[in-house]
């Protein structure tokens, strides 16, 4: 387990985001629990599901726009900064927004995980955690080490209070303000 470094935290949220706007190119930071994480790398098959998520709500919901690698200020989330795989909001909602945005008005965030061996602490606890607290209404993760989608909905004091899971090719609904339902099938193709 992660050890907790909220009252001793490597560094101030501000020391974080000057070293994670002088990252070199490739490199994705991002600032959990007071301690720097760095975020891989996507693979191919990450992109294409990236992909296809955002080809499925620019179908459905032709007003909202999933923004791929959208920072996010966690703030109530001990002071975080998270980068999600997509950001779903209203179109042009971070029009004039810096690198890191504030999460009022984001409806869903999205991770897709990767096959690193800090996925499941940074995508199925910090994260869901994080979002919650931001109060973002739904959190997608689409887990490649499962082959399932799990949909986090009804955030209230910092933890979702549902979540379903579904396998790869089950139907999967996202809940209002999101309001899309999901066929999966195709994530099949994309499991690895």
């Amino acid at each position: 387990m992660t050890p907790n470094t909220t009252d001793r935290p490597q560094m101030t949220v501000e020391q974080f985001e000057q070293i994670a706007h002088s990252a070199p190119e490739g490199v994705r930071l991002e600032y959990f629990n007071g301690k720097i994480e760095a975020k891989p790398v996507p693979d191919g098959n990450h992109d294409e599901i990236v992909m296809w998520l955002l080809e499925q709500c620019m179908q459905h919901r032709p007003d909202l726009r999933l923004y791929p690698e959208r920072g996010l200020k966690i703030e109530a989330y001990r002071g975080g900064r998270a980068r999600t795989d997509g950001t779903l909001a209203p179109r042009r909602h971070f029009t004039g927004a810096g690198e890191w945005a504030e999460p009022d008005g984001v409806l869903m965030a999205v991770e897709v995980t990767s096959h690193d061996r800090d996925t499941d602490q940074r995508d199925r606890i910090d994260k869901p955690d994080g979002y919650a607290a931001a109060g973002i209404p739904v959190y997608l993760l689409v887990d490649r080490d499962t082959d399932s989608v799990t949909v986090h909905s009804d955030p209230e004091g910092g933890r979702y209070r549902c979540s379903t899971t579904r396998p790869f090719g089950a139907v999967v609904e996202l809940p209002d303000p999101v309001g899309i339902k999901l066929e999966t099938e195709e994530l099949k193709e994309f499991a690895d």
